[in-house]
């Protein structure tokens, strides 16, 4: 088994939920007592909220680079960062270590193609929906994103700061996620990307059955396990 390293804490709420469906799916595989070699870095989501609000994205990169470092000294054998958001800075962390960084939009991706999804409605924070750094990594994989509406995007994010992330989840915002949904089906799209790590406790396929739903926690974590439970490359030499 491999050791997981997991950056995350933004949110808690998030953490928490990945924690447990890494476990969960580990014993699911393994069977008896067995669970995952995880070394966890909750970061501080205090720092990552006033970086992301004030754009302070080289103050992030730095933040989290330095995070994935550790997490490799203490001997992870891969590193996956459970925000979609902070997927912004990726580039820093791959190269702060010498260990793969498992990206959360090529998981995405390869789902995608697996529905024979071309055109993906986009949910997630501001600059997850607005910025290019999530897009383009689905358009290396042939695929194309719409994203709502401007006041809509602004909703989204919105419900996500304020309550998401505070473990609030009401039926009035997941009523206005699944018109929000509805909207980007109607402009095209064929499948719904949950594009931030806490809309899948706020959104399920039974809420939304008529396109396929795309959940970046739920395609993660079974990414992560398979990269845990993969066989070890032999090593060549002395």
């Amino acid at each position: 088994m491999r050791t997981i390293g997991l950056l995350h804490g933004m949110s808690s709420v998030a953490t928490a939920d990945y924690y447990q469906r890494i476990n969960d799916l580990t014993n699911q595989r393994l069977g008896g007592h067995e669970r995952a070699e995880l070394l966890l870095c909750s970061v501080n989501f205090g720092v990552i909220e006033r970086c992301v609000r004030t754009q302070a994205w080289d103050k992030a990169a730095d933040y989290l680079a330095g995070k994935a470092r550790g997490l490799e000294r203490a001997g992870a054998d891969f590193i996956a960062c459970g925000s979609n958001t902070m997927h912004r800075v990726a580039p820093a962390i791959e190269a702060a270590v010498s260990i793969p960084f498992l990206h959360i939009a090529d998981v995405i991706a390869h789902a995608a193609h697996q529905t024979r999804a071309r055109t993906l409605g986009l949910l997630g924070t501001l600059p997850v929906m607005e910025a290019n750094f999530y897009r383009d990594r689905l358009a290396d994989h042939g695929l194309s994103a719409v994203v709502p509406e401007q006041d809509d995007r602004t909703l989204v994010d919105r419900i996500i700061f304020d309550e998401l992330t505070r473990n609030i989840f009401t039926d009035d915002s997941r009523a206005q996620y699944l018109r929000v949904m509805e909207q980007l089906a109607a402009r095209g799209a064929d499948a719904i990307i949950l594009g931030c790590t806490e809309i899948t406790q706020l959104i399920g396929p039974q809420d939304f059955p008529s396109l396929p739903l795309l959940d970046s926690t739920a395609l993660h974590v079974e990414s992560i396990v398979n990269a845990s439970l993969a066989p070890a490359v032999p090593q060549t030499g002395i």
